[in-house]
């Protein structure tokens, strides 16, 4: 039994499974791992590092990677689009603000479109602006998101994409979450937290080993980790990462933290250093509490699309003879 869907007819992958591309974490050695295992690895461009971008690139060698870039901090450096688009990815990733600017170029190259969405009308904008894949992102996921849950976002975006495969992302950590996305109208998953955790991922070890020993309910939204980063998030997305003393102290005073800003910005700083999960973060989802030990990406991957394959033989079973 293999799950074939529109998203491994269109990438020519034998999964449907894609790993997100989170900056500072979703590496080339990562992505290529995912690649190389059936899915497809999106390397994480984040905030703009054209250097690391290229390592990245070299990184991955000459597996087939997508590139995902965090659209409005793209349009502050948008030949980093050229950059990525000479390397001829196999797909174009763009989350948190408008295509209009980026999507006539992405089609002339020939690279599909992947626009990450949390509400319908970003969906219907991403869809008139020529995405050729939605991501319906629940708040679930790690990192920056918005409001809407995972589980009745997915099926109303897919009641309006038409022909468009849509992926499901927010809280997918296993191959039940695979499979109940795929339940739900979605053509695949893109996972986060799960790779955040995995042996290839550009994350130190003390964070893979806080994300094993977390559960869903051990996270928490909010902005202390972007004031003390100085990056000036749009107000409509905020950030999930696991609870620490860092944001138990801050999360609910951000005028106290602007007022003490360079004490604690110093002090975040070197807790990232070394590792200290206490104070800097584990931008991680409420998926934590499946992520049970560090694995190889492509174990992640296998395990999850077996473990899906047996959900949907056991769904199967539920139908009776006379249904």
């Amino acid at each position: 039994m293999t799950i074939q869907t529109a998203i491994t007819r269109l990438f020519g992958i034998e999964h449907p499974v894609l790993l997100a591309p989170m900056g500072s974490v979703a590496g080339g050695a990562l992505a290529a791992a995912v690649s190389g295992a059936g899915g497809l690895g999106i390397i994480g461009g984040g905030y703009g590092d054209r250097e690391q971008l290229g390592k990245e690139f070299a990184a991955a060698g000459n597996t087939p990677v997508g590139v995902g870039f965090i659209t409005w901090s793209l349009a502050k450096q948008p030949d980093l689009l050229d950059l990525a688009l000479e390397r001829s990815p196999k797909a174009l990733f763009l989350s948190f603000g408008e295509l209009g600017p980026f999507a006539p170029k992405i089609k002339r190259a020939n690279v599909p479109l992947i626009a990450q969405v949390q509400t319908l009308e970003q969906a219907k904008r991403a869809l008139g602006e020529g995405a050729d894949v939605l991501v319906a992102q629940g708040t679930e996921a790690g990192g920056h998101g918005a409001t809407r849950a995972t589980l009745p976002l997915v099926p109303a975006v897919v009641d309006i994409a038409g022909t468009k495969p849509v992926l499901a992302a927010g809280g997918i950590a296993d191959g039940r979450g695979l499979a109940a996305a795929l339940m739900l109208g979605a053509a695949g998953v893109v996972c986060g937290t799960v790779f955040y955790a995995s042996a290839e991922a550009v994350t130190h070890s003390n964070a893979k080993t806080a994300v094993v020993a977390a559960s869903g309910d051990d996270t928490e939204r909010g902005t202390s980790v972007d004031v003390v980063r100085g990056i000036d998030w749009p107000a409509e997305w905020n950030i999930r990462t696991l609870r620490n003393s860092f944001t138990e102290k801050w999360s609910r005073d951000p005028a106290g933290l602007k007022a003490n800003l360079e004490q604690e910005r110093e002090r975040f700083l070197a807790a990232r250093e070394t590792g200290d999960t206490d104070i800097a973060p584990v931008i991680v989802g409420e998926g934590a509490g499946l992520v049970r030990s560090v694995l190889p990406a492509a174990e992640i991957v296998r395990n999850m699309v077996a473990q899906a394959e047996k959900s949907l033989r056991q769904a199967s079973d539920l139908l009776s003879p006379n249904s």
